[in-house]
């Protein structure tokens, strides 16, 4: 069952009732007149999309970061209240995180998992969908508590990701059983790391996921600023998390953007997309970018859906097919089917295909 949760200073859970107030009553008013956003969107889907695009700008003017993700945690809703999955925090001297592990589960995979946030935030709703995805995925997933910004500039991100990887495979873990994935920054993250594996002379996963990942930090796509009026997240939010992901350091968008790297001979990768988000267009880039490489890619586009719809679970038919897809891929990664099996379960707007199959494990 989905509930809400308060916590927090009093002021910022009075400020924080009275947006989602205010963005109920203003969606149910020009519903009422014939006037939602999108004539897809469920009344329910338009008032959290608003409200938590209104909490970031009011958390991202706070001038405290502190207090900006203090207000940001005051107020959330979760459509799994208590997922049934047992979160153990790393032992002392392992990399910061926490292990999620579905209770009663049988995979014999691991998933690398890096939170979404613009690299700024790690809020209560994120381990709640980590925690969502681990059940319903049914694979145990470990969630690093890397560094943030604007506290901890690059490289202070990837080298937390790098550590993460490398200690997973030195617990023993099979890198044909090991998936990287992450959603918006933590999907940046994930395809960052998938680059830099070779340089690290490290093993490839047997896949990476992107769950409307950040592919360049600098301007890109008229979606970027376009779909504004639809998304919760906004264009002129990405530039300010690009610049403090580059703050003090020499490095150029195109040094720290997924999309100007190098991918040929990495393991397949696996990307889902809102076609009404703000990333989409970066997204479609980056995809084009992967086959002109030669790389394995597939791109889903929920052609009516935001910045990761997957966080509404059962209670969104595309949310549903979105996770089942991602379920999908993992298997043909991994070889519990074909490419066949992975193609026939999409019920989406399709705009790269994985063309062949992966190395068998």
């Amino acid at each position: 069952m989905p509930k809400t949760y308060l916590q927090g200073r009093p002021s910022h859970q009075l400020r924080s009732v009275a947006t989602l107030l205010g963005t109920t009553a203003a969606v149910l008013a020009r519903r009422c007149i014939g006037r939602p956003l999108v004539p897809q969107w469920s009344a329910a889907f338009e008032i959290g999309t608003l409200f938590f695009r209104r909490q970031f700008i009011h958390a991202l003017a706070l001038p405290d970061m502190a207090d900006s993700r203090a207000y940001f945690d005051s107020l959330y809703t979760v459509v799994v209240a208590k997922p049934q999955v047992e979160v153990r925090p790393s032992n002392a001297g392992q990399p910061r995180g926490d292990w999620f592990i579905p209770r009663g589960h049988n995979s014999p995979l691991t998933l690398l998992y890096f939170h979404g946030g613009g690299y700024a935030f790690y809020g209560a709703v994120s381990r709640h969908f980590i925690a969502m995805l681990a059940q319903l995925l049914q694979v145990p997933i470990f969630a690093p508590d890397y560094r943030l910004t604007p506290e901890h500039p690059h490289p202070a991100q990837i080298d937390d990701g790098l550590a993460a990887y490398k200690h997973l495979l030195d617990t023993g873990i099979d890198p044909n059983r090991l998936v990287v994935g992450g959603d918006s920054a933590g999907g940046h993250l994930a395809l960052m790391l998938l680059a830099r594996l070779g340089e690290a002379q490290l093993p490839q996963p047997a896949l990476v996921v992107g769950i409307s990942p950040w592919t360049d930090i600098g301007r890109r796509g008229e979606s970027q600023f376009g779909n504004d009026r639809y998304d919760m997240v906004q264009g002129c939010q990405t530039l300010q998390y690009g610049a403090w992901l580059k703050a003090g350091t020499n490095c150029s968008d195109a040094e720290l953007s997924p999309i100007h790297q190098r991918y040929r001979g990495a393991a397949p990768v696996y990307l889902q997309a809102g076609g009404k988000e703000i990333l989409v267009d970066m997204i479609r880039d980056f995809a084009s970018s992967l086959q002109q490489q030669g790389a394995r890619v597939r791109l889903d586009v929920w052609p009516h859906m935001t910045h990761e719809f997957h966080a509404y679970g059962h209670t969104l038919a595309q949310s549903q097919q979105a996770i089942d897809q991602l379920r999908a891929a993992i298997a043909w990664a991994t070889g519990a089917v074909g490419e066949a099996a992975f193609r026939a379960c999409s019920q989406t707007e399709i705009d790269a295909l994985v063309l062949h199959d992966p190395p068998k494990p």
